[in-house]
């Protein structure tokens, strides 16, 4: 009885473990993921900046100046909704993915 005992709790031990690398895969597959999505909307960012400056700093007059400040604060708001929806849904895919794997 003794030894059935301890086979079934190394083999209970063992299904964790593998459960628990699992788990830890998925996990980390989807962190790195994220990361490479932010890391990519990051360099979109400074690049959407610099040609913001160089856009501003070209201007003629003070109205062509807010004119194209506007405009400029409008497609940093738009991009900030579309961004943050898509990082939402890969967030969301990513810890339902590791869930899954969880079950």
């Amino acid at each position: 009885m003794a030894i059935q005992t301890v086979e079934k709790l190394t083999a209970a031990t063992k299904a964790t473990t593998e459960t628990l690398t699992k788990n830890s895969a998925a996990a980390f597959a989807g962190f790195q993921e994220l990361t490479k999505a932010y890391q990519a909307l990051a360099a979109k960012n400074v690049e959407k900046l610099t040609t913001s400056i160089h856009a501003l700093a070209a201007v003629k007059t003070p109205t062509e100046f807010v004119q194209l400040q506007q405009k400029l604060f409008q497609e940093s708001v738009e991009a900030a909704v579309t961004e943050s929806k898509t990082l939402a849904e890969l967030t969301f895919s990513i810890f339902t993915s590791t869930l899954k794997t969880a079950k």
